[in-house]
């Protein structure tokens, strides 16, 4: 078994965004962060021998038992930090993040989590039928909690399923619950599939689309309205993948088509589509569930190729900009929304950003999940990169990496968050033998979807 530039009127936009980025946790982390050295520890110098043979210096961990210890300590977090209470209407739902913001879930970390189930089972972390009666009880909390036109609340109560925090009911993070729901559906079938199968059937898509621009709108507040516009190329490629794959509420390809595709390069790179902050998990979260690699558009785009160039954009930026930050270099790369040492910073990106490349924000931060979700598309320098975070002991915690880290501002992240280690996580299986895409690509939706948005194999 296996944002196009807002227009005036939505800066306000922005500023939500700073505080989350779209469709990733917005919640600020509680508790002291942790100091980490300013530099890891240095290797022992190489002492010739009288016979003048180098004494070797110790050799890094090998890349295969750190993305072990990452997609374990990854996957123990979704497994441990669920509601796990049969008697409670919120059973299965998942922290946005641990230790801080204790009781709220997020929907998309769920929906990584029921991918999650599947990697474990394929690993042997858990068996199947132990991730059976976990997603099965999930997808009954899903199906029993408060949806408008079968859209979810981003943030919800771990306890009771209901909206927490007056968050937005939000078309991405129903999009990635979605991506796990169908393939958890898909791998373990029965009762799960068939509920899997009601939820999706329940997505009005037409509901959450402007129709005077032909683009999905990024949110939606009972008594205010949408709130902006997914105008500009991001991590939402799998809404229309989503949509056009809907035997309920179906669209056509004309969405997909009309977001601005908007080409950059950094430096004498490759130009490439890039999302409006440059922030590596646009090209990364879609790519989690969605195969591709072999696919291309009727406008001669193939987004797997699209993600290697922006990958290797901002591996090119960090060995560019080595001597300028103590953190940033070639071990050390892949700018994404993360938590910082001022908080959550959706804002956070490289270069091509915006229009101008001045629409990404840098202090420093690096997000181990950056380069590890990345790993598909340039694996020898996220292997490099996971060696050195490895190296760095404040940066482990007991579900793998920590969230971020900072040498500049001698500072560690407190939190990991759900995201983040999801699409770590997925991408790693993915890296290591296609696990995921085994199950999500031989679901008929998502296939049916590709297929309509004329995006065929090469």
């Amino acid at each position: 078994m296996l944002v196009n530039k807002f227009r005036l009127g939505h800066l306000w936009l922005l500023l939500w965004v700073a505080v989350g980025v779209i469709g990733c946790s917005r919640a600020t982390p509680e508790g002291a962060a942790t100091a980490v050295p300013p530099t890891s520890t240095p290797l022992p110098t190489a002492t010739p021998l009288p016979t003048a043979t180098a004494v070797p210096t110790p050799t890094p961990s090998p890349a295969a038992e750190v993305i072990e210890y990452e997609m374990r300590g990854a996957f123990n977090f979704f497994w441990e930090q669920a509601n796990t209470d049969p008697d409670s209407p919120g059973y299965g739902l998942i922290r946005d993040r641990f230790p801080g913001s204790p009781g709220i879930a997020s929907i998309a970390s769920v929906g990584f989590g029921l991918t999650a189930y599947v990697v474990g089972v394929e690993k042997a972390y858990i068996t199947f039928d132990e991730g059976f009666e976990r997603a099965n009880g999930t997808m009954d909390t899903l199906l029993n909690m408060d949806r408008t036109e079968g859209f979810y609340y981003h943030f919800v109560d771990m306890q009771t399923g209901e909206r927490a925090w007056q968050s937005e009911v939000s078309s991405i993070d129903t999009g990635i619950l979605l991506m796990g729901v169908l393939t958890a559906g898909q791998y373990f079938g029965g009762d799960v599939q068939a509920k899997a199968e009601e939820i999706y059937d329940g997505v009005n898509w037409p509901w959450f689309l402007d129709e005077s621009r032909n683009m999905f709108h990024m949110a939606y507040r009972p008594g205010e309205g949408y709130a902006g516009h997914w105008d500009f190329y991001a991590e939402q490629l799998m809404l229309y993948v989503l949509a056009a794959g809907s035997d309920t509420f179906p669209l056509d390809e004309t969405p997909y088509y009309t977001f601005n595709r908007h080409y950059g390069k950094f430096g004498e790179g490759e130009g490439f589509i890039h999302s409006w902050f440059g922030s590596l998990f646009t090209y990364q979260y879609s790519h989690a569930w969605i195969d591709f690699r072999n696919y291309t558009d009727a406008e001669e785009v193939n987004w797997f190729d699209n993600s290697v160039a922006a990958s290797q954009a901002q591996v090119d930026f960090a060995i560019a900009n080595d001597d300028e930050y103590l953190t940033l270099g070639p071990t050390a790369w892949g700018i994404t929304a993360s938590d910082g040492p001022d908080g959550y910073n959706g804002l956070y990106g490289a270069p091509p950003s915006g229009f101008d490349n001045n629409s990404h924000f840098i202090d420093d931060t690096i997000a181990p999940a950056g380069a590890i979700g990345s790993i598909i598309f340039v694996p020898e320098d996220a292997e490099a990169a996971m060696l050195n975070y490895y190296s760095i002991e404040s940066l482990k915690g007991e579900y793998g990496f920590l969230d971020a880290y900072n040498l500049t501002e001698n500072w560690v992240a407190s939190d990991v968050i759900g995201i983040d280690k999801g699409i770590s996580l997925l991408m790693l299986a993915n890296y290591q033998n296609d696990l995921v895409y085994q199950t999500s690509m031989a679901n008929e939706h998502i296939l049916s979807g590709l297929s309509n948005l004329q995006l065929l194999q090469r």
